[in-house]
């Protein structure tokens, strides 16, 4: 066993797919859990208007390019026509995701039909096909990795779960950019001799989850079951992981909360228990929301600094998530859900098209924790399923 980041202990990394598989301990849930405060129609079209303002906005626009050459430089609808909107290319995936997952919640309200003409426009066949032409143009695999091409799987995974006529045709244009992705990280996990357990795109533990509710939707057993395998070598011998020391000036993910986040998703409730107490064993036992302070903006015009009020939403879903991936009884439940509460109040009142640095994004973060995957019986993720058990 070696030590982990920040002296976390942590299993050997082994490629422990066949071990997994022969003791039936495939686990997968649905992620995350519906949130206790449900989506509105007036958030909903607040959420709407941010994603329908940037979906098409080409300026400003970070890219995320490699030039092997004066004819690499190009505007982004050039190098990526679907999704060159949005400041960059997770960002325009995701907003993209928002507008689907609202229309179908809110199919009369005003916002549903421009929702689905941007999606019209934008999922055809020849902008994918450009996409796709963008990710094979050379050898460079680490394009949107993992971050980026876990939400492009999300978003094939709510298509996929929305039974609407233009959702069937805008899924089968994506799908050969699904293929393409789901390869992608198949291909990178046995690479993978480390998790990476940041705050920010590259973290394992948060795209692992969203890449879990495509496989699961789509039927990709391989990349299922190398997911759940990789899930446990990287994260099933840490503990005492160093939530005191977080978050860092610019995290939109919790390293700590992601991971066990994640293990919910892969643990049956009484193994998830056992685990939550070596890995983080100081969650009280009583209600209480002060054991984690929410991160706080100073200048929300900062791209970077922003992040903390992302930081925030996602600190919600994922506390509500390890709370539903416990027995119902578990006496950190109510700690959990109290300190969910204060994340999701905060995060959710930074949600505004004040500063683009923000409003680019943060949409599809307050929805993902509104109307999450799954909830209500809609959208992605499918009930959990127990694989051997």
């Amino acid at each position: 066993m070696g030590e982990g980041r920040n002296g976390r202990r942590r299993a050997g990394a082994g490629w422990g797919l066949a071990a997994l598989l022969a003791a039936g301990q495939a686990v997968a849930t649905p992620a995350p859990p519906p949130s206790p405060v449900r989506l509105d129609a007036v958030q909903a079209a607040n959420f709407a208007a941010l994603a329908l303002d940037c979906v098409d906005r080409e300026y400003p626009n970070k890219i995320a390019h490699r030039l092997d050459g004066a004819a690499d430089a190009r505007a982004p609808s050039q190098l990526y026509p679907a999704f060159y909107g949005c400041y960059d290319w997770h960002s325009a995936v995701h907003g993209h995701w928002l507008l689907a997952r609202l229309a179908q919640r809110f199919p009369g309200e005003a916002f549903a039909p421009r929702a689905r003409q941007a999606l019209d426009r934008h999922l055809t066949a020849a902008n994918i096909a450009g996409e796709l032409a963008y990710l094979r143009r050379n050898d460079d695999e680490s394009f949107e990795r993992p971050y980026g091409l876990a939400w492009l799987l999300q978003l094939g995974a709510q298509l996929r779960g929305w039974d609407d006529p233009q959702a069937r045709r805008w899924a089968q244009a994506l799908e050969p950019l699904e293929r393409e992705a789901a390869a992608r990280l198949q291909r990178w996990l046995p690479k993978l001799t480390r998790p990476i357990r940041v705050g920010e795109h590259s973290q394992t533990a948060f795209a692992f989850g969203l890449a879990l509710d495509w496989a699961q939707v789509s039927g990709d057993q391989a990349l299922r079951q190398a997911l759940l395998a990789r899930s446990r070598d990287y994260y099933l011998g840490d503990r005492d992981c160093p939530l005191a020391y977080e978050p860092s000036g610019q995290d939109f993910l919790s390293p700590c909360l992601a991971e066990a986040d994640l293990m919910r998703r892969v643990l049956a409730p009484a193994e998830f228990g056992a685990w939550l107490d070596r890995f983080l064993p100081a969650i009280p036992r009583r209600a209480r929301a002060d054991w984690l302070a929410p991160g706080v903006v100073l200048d929300k015009a900062d791209g970077k600094l922003a992040h903390l009020d992302g930081l925030n939403l996602s600190r919600a879903w994922m506390l509500e998530g390890i709370a539903a991936g416990l027995p119902p009884r578990d006496r950190r439940v109510p700690a959990l859900r109290a300190a969910a509460a204060r994340h999701r109040e905060l995060g959710l009142a930074a949600v505004s098209g004040g500063h683009y640095a923000g409003a680019h994004w943060l949409g599809s973060f307050a929805t993902y924790l509104l109307a999450p995957p799954g909830a209500a019986g809609e959208g992605a993720a499918p009930a959990a399923v127990t694989g051997g058990r």
